[in-house]
């Protein structure tokens, strides 16, 4: 029982800012999370992963914060610095599923709207589609793993209780947000064309043959032209997806190293 000797004020002080960065990272981040994860399970993931990276910090000298209103900015500051990974990805998830809502908004499938766990209201079908097989990929090529790898980078160039955030910060996370918007329009852009030439080929039967119902006819048509071009240009989206990852994190990851 000797260990317990070595654990003082500012040992249980390094132990609670690491497990705020991680806790909050965990609790944002798209397959972190998610609602279906348990919150017993990210907890206990959280508490675990916190003995893991604790021995690296242990070297990590902590000023005394003096009071409770201290000690609370500097949990706020890890808090804060975790969230910002996390919402990197988040933001890039944020923009395939608004792919997914032009998508169904074009084609017609609004009313086919299923409750997404994952934002606990309801979503079109294209966007839960879009969504799932983003997340699959990033699973995939161990965009979890980079995720975390991101995380411990900011450990060398924050330490726990190191600071406030830079002001680069803000910038990095707003170019994120363009750069998500970039995604949706290039997700959504063949299939969107492809929709639009299909109601100038339904509005060209609807004067040629007036007796046809163009409502009906155009509904079926452009669902199957939603299906068939998501079919074939689905691959392409989510591989976009999956190339902003790394980028987004870096970004972030630089704006955490300014001074």
């Amino acid at each position: 029982m000797s260990w317990l000797a070595h654990l003082t004020s500012e040992k249980i002080l390094l132990f609670m800012l690491v497990l705020s960065r991680l806790s909050a990272l965990l609790m944002i981040a798209p397959n972190y999370g998610m609602d279906q994860v348990p919150v017993q399970v990210r907890a206990l993931l959280s508490f675990a992963l916190t003995l893991v990276i604790l021995p690296t910090q242990w070297h990590v000298r902590i000023n005394d914060p003096g009071n409770a209103l201290n000690c609370t900015v500097l949990i706020g500051g890890e808090l804060l610095i975790g969230a910002a990974l996390g919402f990197a990805v988040q933001i890039l998830f944020s923009g395939v599923q608004t792919a997914g809502q032009v998508i169904a908004q074009m084609s017609g499938q609004m009313m086919a709207s299923l409750f997404d766990p994952s934002t606990n209201e309801n979503s079109a079908v294209a966007a839960q589609l879009l969504y799932w097989v983003a997340l699959a990929l990033f699973l995939a090529t161990g965009g979890h793993r980079l995720v975390m790898a991101g995380l411990l980078e900011t450990y060398q160039t924050i330490p726990p209780g190191g600071g406030a955030l830079p002001a680069e910060l803000v910038p990095a996370m707003v170019a994120i947000l363009r750069e998500s918007f970039y995604l949706a329009i290039q997700a959504a852009a063949p299939i969107i064309a492809a929709l639009l030439m299909s109601t100038l080929v339904v509005g060209l039967i609807g004067r040629t043959l007036p007796q046809l119902n163009i409502m009906v006819l155009g509904f079926g048509l452009n669902s199957m032209v939603m299906v068939a071009v998501m079919l074939v240009s689905l691959g392409g989206a989510v591989w976009i997806f999956q190339g902003q990852v790394e980028p987004a994190l870096t970004s972030v990851i630089s704006a955490l190293r300014a001074p």
